[in-house]
């Protein structure tokens, strides 16, 4: 069914064109008319052909391989749209960028948060996404959030297209991905298997030199604290000082071997979730 819409202007970004077409096309709109482009320094400049005041603005971008001018170019296009006084801002961003940095990591920061803060002050109004990596970030935002879900269109493309899909198997890469991969088996009705050792850390304790208690000094750090505190005069700098005694010691991780938690000689697809 065709919609129109005259108060409503659709806006795309660089990061995925054809995506702006289809959903224009979808809605039997045109793109609203805009020029973004780059200097010679890599800056981005936007210029808006077409009034926006007082109409609702969708502006499509989503995060690609370029996700840094992705996001500013984004923000450029809010903030020109804020500037002219139109009345919605929202954002279609099936992939919101910095989803995974949701988490405190090492000595890092929570950078959807960032992103979250950045993209109220330049002046969206609505937010629409797919699949949130972890949808609890959406409390960064001070405006609301649309987290829709791709699930029921991957579901129907398998069954529409992989014939034999009740001879697979679904595949979770590593144990985290248990839920999503479950509620995909039970839905297609098969079986599931889980890879155990696969995913790796974002952090270790020794790296994140948090580690409580501290490990060790080696013999090299411990004769170099004896020659620094000599030349400044520390008087004795040996490692009975810091009384290393009654400490355990910290054991090094070591990822477990790959193993499934069952066979997979039975089953002609092999469906690996990952989240």
């Amino acid at each position: 069914m065709a919609l129109h819409h005259s108060d409503m202007v659709i806006l795309a970004g660089n990061s995925h064109p054809q995506l702006a077409n289809s959903i224009a096309a979808r809605l039997d709109q045109k793109l609203g008319s805009c020029s973004l482009y780059h200097t010679s320094n890599r800056e981005s400049v936007l210029a808006i052909g077409e009034s926006v005041r007082a109409r609702d603005v969708y502006l499509i971008q989503t995060g690609g391989r370029d996700v840094n001018n992705n996001i500013m170019e984004l923000l450029i296009m809010a903030y020109t749209c804020k500037t002219a006084a139109a009345s919605n801002i929202i954002g279609v961003i099936p992939y919101l960028p910095y989803g995974k940095q949701s988490k405190m990591r090492k000595r890092g920061a929570i950078v959807s948060k960032l992103m979250a803060k950045m993209m109220c002050k330049a002046g969206f109004t609505h937010i629409i996404t797919v699949d949130m990596h972890h949808k609890e970030a959406q409390g960064f935002f001070d405006i609301p959030v649309e987290n829709l879900r791709a699930s029921p269109f991957l579901l129907q493309y398998i069954r529409e297209n992989i014939s034999d899909y009740k001879n697979a198997i679904i595949v979770a890469r590593y144990p985290g991905a248990v839920r999503k991969a479950t509620a995909y088996a039970e839905r297609l009705r098969v079986g599931i298997a889980v890879i155990h050792g696969e995913h790796k850390e974002a952090e270790t304790d020794e790296v994140d030199g948090r580690t409580s208690p501290p490990p060790a000094p080696s013999d090299s750090s411990a004769t170099e604290a004896a020659s620094v505190g000599a030349s400044v005069g520390m008087g004795s700098t040996s490692t009975d000082r810091y009384n290393w005694d009654g400490l355990p010691q910290l054991l090094p991780k070591e990822k477990p071997p790959l193993s499934l938690s069952l066979s997979l000689s039975l089953h002609s697809n092999i469906l690996i979730i990952q989240s």
